[in-house]
């Protein structure tokens, strides 16, 4: 009898790609086979998933973005991409369809609805995203990262807690050294397309700091690649020792080697920190759909781990007050890491897959 198939539908950011990444890892542990449908920009982040997942692309597009011709074209590139889907399930038939949001799901979400296959969503957000509201009620479950999500009326939810990759899990227990009269690290991410508001504001906020204190602060910073040398040339000429890159593969390492974290408030960096435990600020992107990074950091701030500034709000000067009342005050900073530690997951992976497997077995049931 062969290994039952998990097909994993999931969007081009590593907000959908994260995710999807641990629940494939941990799937492939407990005997299953394991394929992922995402597009050519999701592909982009399949590096860090296991060699057995089998990567298909998928033709998808959305109505969110682009011009009128390209919004003229996405109905036949949706529909292709759901046909070609619905062929693929038909010779290779999935015992489940898990789609973690963003427009590459639809195919693989959609072909599974119109071939009444066992199906759920999981939303990473504090808020439902276009596709996940699209199919909430058309699903057999819905597990949620953040909690308590918004959800449509009559759609009911599990919690799950935000799957981390196993690169983050190896860091959990990771001992926190608080901020002292030694070399500190600060980290500055901004998600998977940089942040140009935190190249702008974070380096001269650090520059801005008492000089006893800045000497002491050492920056790992993520910038857009057309920010990278104005933001390495300023470190440089303030004197700042910094690591400036358009993309950390060892985040999970930099972020347990941090004293503070200063970042974007998207569901899987959330996560992250609160299963490695680190003291954040956060800076929610103004323009998310529904605001849903706001909704993300409230639990963290709620908890007293993290320093929520909203755009119109991050300024230098109030960032490096922030700052220096972080990295000047050990002892608040501790309780921050170990705020941030109580408010993690760990174990989310294995929650929803438990939810998964209940819904195959469920399904069975029905047939028996």
């Amino acid at each position: 009898m062969s290994a039952p198939l998990l097909v994993i539908a999931a969007g081009g950011t590593g907000g959908h790609m994260f995710p999807a990444q641990a629940l494939a890892e941990l799937m492939l542990t407990r005997g299953w086979r394991v394929k992922l449908s995402t597009d050519a920009r999701g592909a982009r982040y399949t590096q860090g998933f296991p060699r057995e997942v089998e990567i298909e692309q998928v033709g998808a597009a959305t109505f969110a973005r682009g011009g009128l011709s390209a919004k003229a074209i996405a109905p036949f590139r949706i529909t292709a991409g759901v046909a070609a889907a619905v062929s693929r399930m038909m010779r290779d038939r999935p015992a489940a369809v898990v789609g973690f949001g963003g427009y590459p799901s639809i195919p693989a979400l959609a072909a599974a609805t119109l071939l009444k296959l066992p199906r759920m969503i999981h939303e990473q957000n504090g808020v439902l995203g276009r596709v996940n509201a699209l199919f909430a009620r058309r699903v057999h479950a819905v597990a949620c990262g953040t909690w308590p999500t918004e959800l449509p009326p009559g759609v009911e939810a599990v919690h799950t807690g935000n799957p981390v990759r196993r690169a983050v899990l190896d860091r959990v227990g990771a001992a926190y050294i608080p901020p002292g009269d030694y070399p500190m690290s600060v980290l500055v991410i901004g998600g998977s397309q940089g942040a140009r508001i935190l190249s702008d504001v974070v380096p001269p906020a650090i520059a801005n700091l008492p000089a006893e204190l800045r000497r002491r602060v050492r920056v790992s910073h993520q910038a857009r690649e057309e920010d990278v040398q104005r933001v390495s040339t300023y470190y440089s000429d303030e004197g700042i020792d910094a690591d400036v890159q358009t993309f950390f593969a060892d985040v999970p390492t930099r972020m347990s080697e941090a004293q503070l974290v200063i970042c974007r408030s998207g569901a899987s960096t959330v996560a992250d920190l609160s299963v490695i435990g680190r003291p954040a600020i956060l800076v929610p992107f103004a323009s998310a759909a529904a605001d849903h990074q706001t909704a993300n950091a409230r639990g963290l701030v709620e908890a007293g781990a993290a320093i929520m500034f909203p755009e119109k709000k991050f300024h230098v000067e109030a960032l490096s007050e922030k700052i220096a009342l972080v990295l000047g005050d050990s002892d608040g900073a501790m309780r921050m890491a170990h705020a941030a530690r109580d408010a993690g997951v760990p174990d989310a992976a294995e929650r929803l897959a438990g939810v998964v497997e209940r819904l195959v077995d469920a399904e069975k049931g029905k047939d028996s």
